[in-house]
């Protein structure tokens, strides 16, 4: 709980009970619950809005196989090891084709495409 153990709770309870005084105390402690309660509905709204913003497919995804703190390299070569598929055909090398080089008449200016700048 922020760093804070049990001890330091109570100090903080009772320099808060010393500080506000009996009388206001429940007004404090109302003002927090509705704090609380909306910072509760606002996550909620929030966590709402994404999944209807990325739609139904979102429930779908494992997030626990895409937490970073899963990384094992050791896991993840054994698991593409055991994978059963097919072995991939490599595939045909396609030619590269070469740059088309166009000699300019003198006078001539180079072609400008003003759509792409």
């Amino acid at each position: 709980m922020l760093g804070i153990n049990g001890g330091e709770a109570i100090i903080l309870v009772l320099l808060a009970l010393f500080i506000i005084g009996p009388e206001r105390l429940p007004e404090y402690a109302e003002k927090l619950k509705e704090l609380v309660k909306a910072a509760k509905r606002y996550a909620t709204g929030a966590t709402e809005e994404l999944k209807e913003t990325l739609g139904p497919e979102i429930a779908d995804v494992d997030w626990r196989r895409l937490d970073p703190r899963q990384y094992d390299p050791r896991t993840i070569v054994r698991q593409a090891l055991l994978e059963d598929d097919e072995p991939a055909q490599p595939a045909a090398p396609r030619p590269r084709p070469g740059p088309v080089l166009t000699r300019l008449a003198p006078g001539e200016r180079a072609p400008f495409d003003t759509e792409a700048t």
